[in-house]
């Protein structure tokens, strides 16, 4: 096993000047026991789980933290309800428990319970569908019993009466509404929030990580490295090689073989549906299994999504929804609606691929969400496929794969009891007394809110508490943390990835002068 020990070891802070220093050192030692290609929830994953385990690690990401697919999830942290309505037993039932460990153990400060509502409105379902529907969240129940999770943190399904389904979703159409079924799944406060945790835990275990590192003519002994910033480049030895790129992961490794599919939201004002306290689930015509959620979300917005087309051709840095996919969500939402929502009301929309393996036929909604560890002929390690919800899983199986065929010294996976920054446990935590700190500020950052304002304070001086610009509650403290410990290099990696203020083009653009601003003060 590769000893790892430097200037950063044992502290989470991710900054350009740890950038700078651990690049240059790996290019004096080139040689590492686990290369990791991708820096998004699953490459964090793996990066993690190979570095708690002794080994030496280093992840190489050639944009930012989240640049790709994990910042456009709907940001459930779900139990697999849908692959049960497919019969998918052994999907769903890894969903469930996945879900477990995220909101008891590795990261409970970004995980909420979500009131999930299906109202029972006249004309919204076909005979006997309802029924269907309420056996399915039933049988949720009993994957949240035989995962273990607390009935206290997602209550059992129940029905309501139209008056309570009105206050949970005030925007629900009230004719013909007889009632609601109300169940509750996991939801993240950011999705790009919880691959930023997961890469600074990693760092804080020993992993080198590094993002606009691009990784070329990669084989399973190495590859060569380039600084994007700089064009150095050097070749990094590895006794075993990850493939975590997602939708990228046929450009590392030519033997994968992937079928995207395309994932759209649209970003609204929570004001547009009355301020909903729980998801509005709306099934799609035609189908058992598929629903348009309404998912209220951070920064006084919910997110409509989503759906679920082939993208075929060369894959783009960010996707675009499509006019009929943006069309497909209004009308469907529309449904369930007092007052419909007409493009007018789209503040702004993002799409994601999912990289879901070619298995040569059928719709992409009807393709397993399993994840599989491929090995290729030159010996990389790709890890493929699966959701946002079984990243840990995901990573295990890979590092457990890269210990088995490359014969590394390693102790046994323990992240299902690890907890991220920020999560009770952590080192780093400091409990934060309720209201003592802005409730977005303490759903963001957990324990380490403390730590985000005493660092506010001291590079800001007077007003770091403060809105970084009218209207949006990320305070200045928040964005220049994002700089000092998260790893953020600029100021798009600050509004995009490390705060959601570039979801909504009028957000960024009332936020970007203060950004500048924040970030040219700021020096790490």
């Amino acid at each position: 096993m590769t000893t790892t020990a430097g200037p950063f070891a044992g502290t989470a802070r991710l900054t350009a000047r740890r950038r700078e220093l651990e690049l240059s050192s790996l290019a004096d030692r080139p040689s590492v026991d686990l290369l990791v290609i991708g820096g998004g929830v699953t490459g964090a994953g793996v990066a993690l789980d190979a570095a708690a385990r002794g080994l030496c690690v280093a992840l190489v990401e050639s944009r930012d933290l989240a640049f790709g697919t994990s910042r456009w999830s709907s940001k459930l942290v779900h139990g697999g309800l849908r692959y049960l309505a497919s019969g998918r037993i052994g999907v769903a039932r890894e969903s469930a428990v996945e879900r477990g460990v995220l909101m008891t153990r590795t990261a409970p400060h970004l995980v909420r319970p979500l009131p999930q509502l299906v109202p029972l409105l006249d004309g919204l379902f076909r005979p006997g569908q309802a029924a269907l529907v309420r056996a399915g969240f039933h049988a949720g129940d009993a994957l949240r019993l035989s995962a273990g999770t607390p009935g206290g943190l997602l209550p059992r399904v129940r029905r309501v009466g139209a008056d309570r389904a009105r206050v949970l979703v005030p925007g629900l159409r009230g004719a013909g509404l007889s009632g609601a079924l109300v169940a509750h799944d996991g939801q993240l406060v950011d999705d790009a929030r919880l691959v930023v945790a997961l890469a600074r835990t990693a760092a804080q275990y020993g992993a080198t990580v590094l993002t606009r590192v691009r990784a070329e003519e990669v084989t399973g002994t190495g590859a060569r490295l380039v600084d994007t910033l700089t064009g150095a480049s050097f070749s990094l030895n590895a006794r075993a090689v990850v493939n975590a790129t997602g939708v990228w992961a046929g450009e590392v490794d030519p033997s994968i073989r992937l079928r995207p599919s395309r994932g759209t939201h649209l970003v609204v004002d929570a004001a547009a549906l009355g301020r909903p306290l729980a998801a509005l689930t709306v099934p799609v015509p035609g189908s058992t299994s598929r629903f348009v959620f309404a998912l209220p979300q951070q920064l006084g917005r919910v997110a409509i999504g989503l759906t679920d087309e082939d993208a075929p051709g060369p894959v783009p840095d960010e996707p675009q929804p499509s006019e009929a996919e943006v069309d497909f969500l209004l009308d469907t939402v529309n449904g369930a609606l007092e007052t419909a929502l007409t493009r007018a009301d789209v503040r702004g929309a993002y799409a994601g691929l999912r990289p879901l393996i070619d298995t040569g036929d059928g719709a992409t909604a009807d393709i397993s969400r399993q994840h599989a560890v491929l090995e290729s002929p030159n010996g990389v390690i790709t890890v493929v496929g699966g959701k946002l919800t079984t990243y840990r899983r995901m990573a295990e199986d890979a590092v457990d794969t890269a210990v088995r065929l490359r014969e590394l010294s390693a102790r046994a996976c323990w992240t299902a009891r690890l907890p991220l920054v920020g999560a009770p446990g952590h080192r780093g935590s400091r409990p934060v007394p309720e209201g003592e700190v802005a409730a977005s500020l303490l759903a963001r950052h957990g324990g380490a809110a403390g730590e985000v304002l005493a660092v506010g304070e001291e590079l800001l001086g007077a007003g770091y508490g403060a809105p970084v610009a009218d209207g949006i509650d990320v305070s200045r403290a928040e964005i220049a943390y994002a700089l000092t410990h998260e790893g953020a290099l600029d100021v798009e990696d600050v509004l995009h990835r490390r705060t959601r203020i570039g979801l909504v083009a009028a957000d960024t653009e009332r936020a970007r002068a203060a950004v500048e601003g924040i970030t040219a003060k700021v020096s790490v």
